[in-house]
């Protein structure tokens, strides 16, 4: 200070000051000498001025803009700063650091029953614990929500011990928050779930680090939760697969890329009845695409709804171009119904809206509901059953035998058949087991009055055993495989009746009487 008004004749800055009642504030200070007419200094004027209430306002905006107000954390944008920083020093002494994603599993749960103040109680304990099982020196920071990201720095040179010490912590991590959590009178239990990747110098950017972590996050969850996953590239082109597929799957919708396969179904006498319509995806560079390698993708991103309901129009659109004509006319087309599609609240008014748009006879329209749908919301099942029902429209259970649905409940469904799956009539003819079960299924359907159909039928040692047990309806390999609407009417030119009712109707005694009557 006295060098600056030597030099430059003022000096201005913060300090601390006390006042005569002995309090410590901090004042701006700004002191000027003054000088006589000869030049010489004859005294000095200082101006004070207090600014702490100013300077408690800086700290609050800084905490506000740069650590978390719920648990006092760093926030997402000190996070990345002092990231940065540890890449910096990281390319500087060529030691790598570690990130941890920390995601609380079921948190939501906590809101939703306990409260959100138990579910910020939580997380201002998850802090503390969290800032105990770190070093002086680490990071732990909120993201929002129930993430947390962890950031160790100054671990080894060498990537294994970089992992082995990560690993120490990650598991005292998961051990301390495993500890039971008193929540005001509630005693509470939480688990949580670890992503973890490493990093060394400017190898990746903060941006690339933190998705690296959360996908191996992600990954913890997925191998049922409560655990810890480093991040494998693997996992990375699985995600960008995924998005590309997505893109794919969109764009197919919008260029209508799809394209509907019939599998004929048959009775006794070996004469097609109609149907199920499987769907195809005809990529413009990938070629025919089964439906097994995005049906399930489409499941988990809600594609299938619009996916499901345009199968259905396309299902109901050639069951109107089929009632002109006398040998296609008693044709049954079978269309697969996602749990996803199924459990729509307006999943009845869509139905009914597209069979009405065509005209048909609903009576021709089955549709096909897995077992695994049944256990969910059973009475909603049976109510939209009912409602569709009521209009004709029929039922089949897909793949029979894989899930775990009651007879309580199979028998209050308005079911006019049960389909075989086809991993008991493959090794029928040399598992005892799955001829016990065939038969077993086979019997209780025609006591309940329920049509069967066997699907996956390859041999004729398979028809026979299935037909001796009283099934009614194969499907399979045997008697034809998908194919494009073209071939299949080729197909029934050749095979089909000129009445197929009475082939149809002789084996459906539940609803014989009142289909022959409408």
């Amino acid at each position: 200070m006295w060098k600056s008004i030597n030099t430059t004749g003022a000096w201005e800055g913060e300090i601390w000051n006390r006042r005569k009642n002995g309090e410590v504030f901090l004042e701006h200070l700004t002191i000027t000498s003054v000088k006589d007419p000869n030049g010489v200094i004859s005294n000095y004027v200082a101006t004070l001025t207090d600014i702490t209430l100013r300077k408690e306002a800086l700290d609050k905006i800084e905490r506000l803009a740069f650590y978390d107000s719920l648990t006092g954390l760093p926030n997402r944008r000190l996070l990345q700063d002092r990231l940065t920083q540890a890449l910096v020093l990281s390319h500087h002494n060529g030691r790598q650091g570690a990130l941890l994603f920390i995601d609380l599993d079921n948190f939501k749960m906590l809101n939703d029953t306990l409260g959100h103040d138990m579910g910020d109680l939580l997380l201002q304990q998850i802090a503390q614990r969290l800032e105990s099982c770190v070093r002086k020196g680490d990071t732990v920071a909120r993201l929002g929500g129930d993430e947390f990201v962890v950031m160790l720095e100054n671990l080894s040179s060498y990537t294994l011990d970089t992992m082995a010490q990560t690993k120490i912590i990650g598991h005292k991590i998961l051990t301390v928050l495993n500890q039971p959590y008193r929540l005001g009178s509630h005693d509470y239990h939480s688990t949580p779930s670890i992503g973890v990747t490493l990093f060394t110098g400017h190898e990746q950017s903060n941006e690339e680090l933190l998705k690296q972590a959360d996908i191996a996050m992600y990954q913890a969850k997925s191998s049922g939760r409560n655990a810890l996953r480093f991040f494998d590239p693997k996992m990375q082109s699985s995600i960008n697969a995924r998005a590309v597929l997505e893109g794919d799957l969109r764009l197919a919708m919008k260029e209508q890329q799809f394209t509907i396969y019939y599998q004929p179904q048959v009775n006794q006498s070996g004469k097609i009845i109609g149907a199920e319509v499987l769907i195809r995806w005809l990529h413009p560079e990938r070629g025919l695409i089964s439906p097994v390698e995005f049906i399930p993708f489409a499941e988990e991103t809600r594609l299938i709804l619009p996916i499901g309901e345009w199968v259905l129009k396309a299902a109901c659109s050639q069951l109107k171009s089929w009632e002109n004509h006398e040998h296609t006319r008693f044709l049954q087309l079978a269309v697969n119904v996602s749990a996803r599609q199924f459990h729509q609240i307006d999943f009845v008014e869509r139905v009914c809206d597209i069979l009405k748009l065509d005209g048909i006879n609903p009576k021709m329209l089955k549709l096909e509901l897995t077992e695994s749908l049944l256990i969910d919301d059973i009475e909603d099942t049976i109510f939209k059953m009912n409602t569709l029902r009521k209009l004709g429209v029929h039922f089949s259970i897909d793949d029979f035998g894989t899930g775990y649905s009651s007879l309580s409940s199979l028998k209050k469904l308005p079911l006019d058949q049960l389909k075989i799956d086809q991993s008991f009539v493959r090794d029928i003819s040399i598992d005892l087991d799955d001829a016990i079960i065939v038969e077993t299924v086979i019997a209780m359907a025609n006591k309940l009055n329920i049509q069967v159909i066997a699907e996956g039928v390859e041999t004729e040692a398979q028809r026979i055993f299935l037909e001796k047990k009283g099934c009614q309806f194969y499907q399979g390999y045997l008697f034809g495989k998908p194919i494009p609407i073209e071939q299949f009417e080729l197909l029934l030119k050749k095979n089909l009746p000129r009445d197929i009712s009475k082939s149809f109707y002789t084996y459906c005694p539940a609803h014989q009487a009142d289909d022959h009557a409408h």
